[in-house]
């Protein structure tokens, strides 16, 4: 047994008892093992590192309090992506710079008037460090920061690491189209599904190789992570990744029901529920759960909710509509779940349920949904559209993955 099996043995019988609590092997994250090494790949550098509330170790430690601490590695900056380092600022917020009030390093923003690292946040640097948890769905921002942060790590030929953490909706299920070059934004950054099933070290090894970026990359993967697991398999704490995912069952349903923030329907945000309930004060009746309860989708159930958001769309008025109750989240298909709604809501309320078309290509990543659906083809063509395109993909991703 050579010592870096020797260090990672002995930290497995340190783990906090939750991870043990599936009868499993816990789940060792990147900085984990990284630890395990004693930081061996980051002897001797200049580092920076990207993270927020999400960057820590099994035993909650922050990553960037490990970091500054870790001997032989000098740490220089951090960066903050949207929501920002302690991951408390709301949706869309521009944040600004600051400084760590733990480890008195600067804070650079990379969601506010700046979105990618400068060469002057870079300057002296030898490696960055990304170790953000990341929610699985192509249209949040995470990581898109780190194929940005990448692209200028490639440009001044600054090693670029990636602390790997799981994928919370696993890694084995594929759904949606792939983004469309044409719709190319910061929530349709990469030309991936809508639910990827990537890593964020199997992203990074992906941009880089079909982005064609010759970045110097290197990821710390995980141990004992299988691509089948959700995040309640792993053992592992959840730790909100902003303000309206405090769940992994929010993080589940976001992939899905979060396509329908480019629409006039509400998805509970300024509730205590965000997207786990949906609702619009033009919904009456019973019609609209009676309709839902008839498809049977599986991994679900819904039931009737009645909200009144404190902010945000609708706020201070009352909503009718579904609270989606997740009974088996291996088997929920979040794009399927999507696609439903959405032609019931077409049946339904076909002039008061709006949606935004431009927003609309962003989120599904394709213009085609548009045709389709104003051309009131069946749910069973939308999901062909859905089905085939991330079929493909689930086939060419199949060289990038590590685990």
């Amino acid at each position: 047994m050579n010592n870096t099996i020797k260090i990672i043995s002995g930290l497995l019988l340190c783990l906090p008892t939750t991870a043990w609590a599936l009868d499993k092997k816990p789940v060792l994250l990147g900085i984990d093992v990284l630890e395990a090494r004693g930081f061996d790949a980051l002897q001797g550098k200049q580092v920076g590192l990207i993270t927020n509330q999400t960057g820590v170790d099994s035993n909650g430690a922050s990553t960037a309090d490990v970091l500054a601490r870790a001997p032989r590695v000098k740490l220089i900056a951090l960066f903050s992506p949207e929501h920002g380092i302690r991951g408390t600022v709301g949706h869309g917020e521009q944040i600004g710079d600051t400084i760590d009030s733990r480890t008195h390093l600067p804070v650079y923003s990379l969601y506010g008037s700046v979105q990618r690292p400068t060469p002057e946040m870079l300057n002296a640097m030898d490696t960055l460090v990304f170790d953000i948890q990341d929610v699985g769905a192509r249209y949040y921002t995470y990581l898109a920061t780190m194929g940005m942060a990448m692209e200028e790590a490639a440009h001044r030929n600054i090693e670029f690491m990636v602390l790997d953490r799981p994928n919370p909706l696993g890694g084995a299920v594929v759904e949606g189209p792939v983004a469309d070059d044409k719709v190319r934004h910061l929530t349709a950054y990469f030309s991936v599904p809508v639910r990827h099933g990537f890593t964020a070290g199997e992203v990074a090894q992906w941009y880089n190789d079909t982005a064609h970026l010759n970045a110097n990359i290197k990821v710390i993967p995980m141990i004992g992570w299988n691509r089948n697991e959700m995040w309640n398999d792993t053992g592992l704490h959840f730790i909100a990744p902003s303000p309206n995912i405090q769940t992994s069952e929010q993080a589940l349903l976001y992939s899905g029901i979060g396509m329908f923030e480019a629409t006039n329907l509400s998805v509970g945000r300024g509730t205590d529920s965000p997207f786990l309930v949906i609702g619009a004060p033009w919904i009456k009746g019973k019609n609209f759960i009676q309709r839902l309860n008839t498809l049977v989708l599986p991994g679900i159930k819904f039931k009737r909710a009645v909200f009144t958001p404190d902010q945000e769309l609708y706020e201070g008025q009352e909503c009718e509509g579904v609270r989606i109750q997740v009974t088996n989240p291996a088997s929920v298909r979040t794009g399927d779940l999507f696609i439903h709604i959405a032609c019931v809501l077409r049946e339904l309320y076909p002039n008061a349920f709006q949606l935004r078309w431009d927003e609309v290509a962003r989120v599904t990543g394709t213009f085609d949904f548009e045709r389709m659906y104003k051309n009131n083809q069946p749910p069973a063509d939308l999901l062909d559209l859905f089905h085939k395109s991330a079929g493909r993909f689930a086939n060419e991703r199949e060289k990038y993955l590590l685990y």
